[in-house]
């Protein structure tokens, strides 16, 4: 059994104590301290590993290439404080998807050694408007039940992206939640009515929030001011490329449960230069990566990252953590991630006061560390 000492957020809050865990978490012990007190530099900071729904690639791995990309981008993820993931695909040809998921079921199945754990698929495309392509290729289809199914025979997809206004597409939206998926909005030009119709049917979320979809307008609302208006849960990518600071805030006001996501591309955590998303070639640099156009291509963030860039903006540790951590778990219903108490898996990610990492554990096996 290993134990770790240092500031805990429970799901009680902080707590000076210490933490003792084998693939689970035994017990958290100690006594509650103010939020503001967990930076002191007193003791380390021991937050839920992060749960990240939405990863096309990392380490120089795409999730659409098959082989061995798949444990190749879970152990670079974990390298930055991701404990759990999901692969995510990319808008392609129906073949292209079932080869991708094919090679990826065994990493499902089976966690790769000092790897996070890859708890299914996010399907983003093709089900998706060709209006609102962002970074997508041009493959955009509408979905049918039996395909989703099928699809889902190959390796379990979790999380299915669709656009709700394109035809047959808001009665799936009930047929899919009846076979147990979650469902959410995005690559979308839906009107505010088309939106809020497809959360009453039951959706649950928005894919990257502000990004590819329609936006607000105050006498057209679109598909943004809709999960501002009914949306409990939204991913949103706060590499502050994407979404402007100020927009994140207002998002984390108007949606209770707004979680962080990478959106992730090859690129992540690799230095500047050329990689592939999907089939597509894409550059990183300043920052980002983008297409030949400039046309911004997924991101180059990292869970890590993405905590220290909303304590940047104003959010508390705290709050930040959840939005990275447990928010994402309860949205997939993965009740033992995303928190540190007794009985849940033992997924922790350990900061110093400048919130740099210093460990990562995924069910309780330490992994490495990406290079500072």
């Amino acid at each position: 059994m290993a134990a770790i000492d240092g500031h805990i957020l429970t799901p009680r809050g902080f707590v000076q104590g210490r933490i003792e865990f084998g693939a689970r978490i035994v017990a958290v012990r100690g006594r509650p301290i103010d939020a503001s007190q967990a930076r002191d530099g007193a003791a380390p900071i021991v937050l839920p590993g992060f749960v990240d729904l939405h990863v096309h690639g990392g380490g120089g791995h795409d999730t659409m290439a098959g082989g061995d990309a798949v444990p190749g981008l879970a152990r670079a993820h974990a390298r930055h404080g991701t404990t759990a993931l999901l692969a995510t695909t990319m808008t392609a040809p129906r073949a292209e998807i079932e080869s991708a998921l094919a090679a990826l079921a065994p990493g499902v199945a089976s966690r790769p050694v000092r790897a996070a754990r890859v708890l299914g698929v996010h399907l983003e495309g093709p089900y998706i408007n060709r209006a609102k392509l962002g970074a997508q290729p041009d493959f955009a289809c509408t979905a049918t039940l039996a395909e989703v199914l099928a699809l889902h025979a190959i390796a379990p997809i979790r999380l299915v992206t669709i656009a709700p206004e394109l035809p047959g597409h808001l009665a799936l939206v009930v047929a899919l939640r009846a076979h147990g998926f979650v469902v959410q909005l995005g690559h979308s030009a839906a009107s505010y009515e088309d939106a809020r119709a497809a959360f009453e049917a039951g959706a649950q979320g928005v894919t990257h929030l502000f990004n590819a979809m329609s936006g607000l307008h105050h006498r057209a609302p679109g598909l943004v001011g809709a999960a501002l208006a009914h949306a409990a849960h939204a991913e949103l990518i706060p590499d502050l490329l994407h979404v402007h600071p100020g927009a994140i805030r207002a998002a984390c006001r108007a949606i209770p449960h707004l979680y962080c996501v990478t959106d992730s591309t090859a690129g992540a955590g690799m230095p500047d230069g050329d990689y592939f998303l999907g089939a597509q070639p894409v550059t990183k640099c300043m920052g980002g990566v983008r297409l030949a156009d400039g046309t911004l291509a997924g991101s180059v963030l990292t869970m890590d990252q993405a905590v220290r860039n909303l304590v940047q903006i104003g959010l508390p540790l705290d709050d930040a953590a959840r939005r990275a951590s447990t928010f994402p778990a309860d949205y997939l219903g993965e009740r033992e991630r995303g928190r540190l108490r007794a009985g849940a898996w033992a997924d922790i990610a350990v900061m110093d006061d400048a919130l740099r990492l210093t460990a990562v554990f995924v069910e309780g096996e330490q992994t490495a560390l990406a290079p500072v």
